[in-house]
């Protein structure tokens, strides 16, 4: 599709509401999906590193109770 000036590609032949309301919908659903997956592997990466701690101290007081 061809525009004669920027103001007509704004305003895409009169359906500019529903094209950009589209574009709009579609990037903050992006956007939301990636500080959602980014949060998500926050948490995951913190679980694991609280889970290896826990064994490594358990581990650690096995030890400990096996030298008593």
């Amino acid at each position: 599709m061809h525009f004669d000036s920027f103001s007509d590609f704004l305003a895409m032949g009169g359906y500019a509401p529903y094209v950009w309301s589209a574009y709009g919908i579609s990037f903050a659903a992006l956007l939301w999906l990636m500080v959602s997956s980014l949060n998500t592997k926050r948490r995951q990466t913190a679980e694991i590193k609280n889970k290896i701690a826990r064994e490594k101290r358990i581990k650690e007081a096995e030890k400990l109770e096996n030298t008593l």
